[in-house]
């Protein structure tokens, strides 16, 4: 469902991702971890068709997110981690706005959004202006509103970020039942129990490039540690930081993670 090409993004000088390959399939919970400006938040963003690619190619479900972008955007949903509302509107109109967006009907939108609204508490701010509601509550609205049309592919940039525990487990629970179901489940975060506790595979990103893809065993393996996600994370970039050290030329050859 998420096949990522040999994707390259340059800003100048600066390789924010390099020669990235990874594929995604159908019903997978895939978390992408890596330290600040490892490349994380710019994936995303080509992801989600957002930014384009120096070169290198992105495809949700086999459509090529820039050439093929309609086809892409209509099996996609995506959360940013500051999200952007229409302040003027109601979180209701909002919703429904979205859905109509999708070209959903009016019973579709309805039905959709009477479960989504109950789970995240959101009854009492429906008819509230969206400029007077907190970072919680619209973090909420945009989450209610990526799901709405039951997409194929969520992408979720630090999706906890603003949830109160209570909300952020809502999320969790949801987002577990739709992998289930089949949706593909891409989150970027940096909090490492999130990826522990739901992810079933887990990519590492370190200065631009894709370092580790696996399970959370298949990670301890490869860093020969047998503890928590978080001492295989430290592990794992640390070694690659130490390698890049040793050797400066060739250290950090990108690798294809696409299984």
């Amino acid at each position: 469902m998420i096949e990522l090409i040999h994707l390259v993004k340059r800003f100048g000088d600066l390789v924010a991702v390099n020669a990235v390959d990874l594929v995604v399939p159908r019903g997978q919970f895939f978390a992408l971890l890596g330290p600040n400006a490892a490349g994380k938040t710019t994936t995303v963003k080509i992801l989600a068709g957002l930014m384009k690619p120096t070169s290198g190619a992105a495809r949700i479900a086999g459509y090529d997110v820039q050439e093929q972008s309609l086809e892409a955007r209509r099996r996609i949903a995506y959360v940013p981690d500051f999200p952007f509302l229409y302040d003027k509107l109601t979180p209701w109109e909002f919703i429904r706005f979205t859905g109509q967006l999708f070209q959903m009907p009016e019973e579709r939108i309805a039905a959709g959004a009477r479960e989504l609204v109950a789970r995240f508490n959101l009854e009492p701010y429906l008819a509230k202006p969206i400029e007077a509601l907190s970072h919680g509550t619209r973090q909420r609205i945009v989450i209610v509103s990526a799901l709405l049309h039951a997409p194929e592919v969520v992408v979720l940039d630090e999706p906890m970020v603003g949830l109160d525990p209570h909300h952020a487990r809502v999320l969790k629970d949801i987002l577990k039942e739709r992998a289930l179901a089949g949706m593909t489940v891409f989150v970027s975060t940096h909090q490492l129990s999130v990826a522990e506790e739901m992810a079933d595979r887990i990519g590492i990103m370190h200065e631009g490039q894709l370092i580790a893809v696996g399970t959370r065993d298949e990670l301890r393996r490869q860093s020969g540690t047998s503890g928590a996600l978080e001492q295989t994370f430290l592990t794992l970039t640390r070694q690659e930081a130490n390698l890049r050290e040793e050797h400066p030329d060739s250290a950090g050859a990108p690798a294809s993670h696409s299984q």
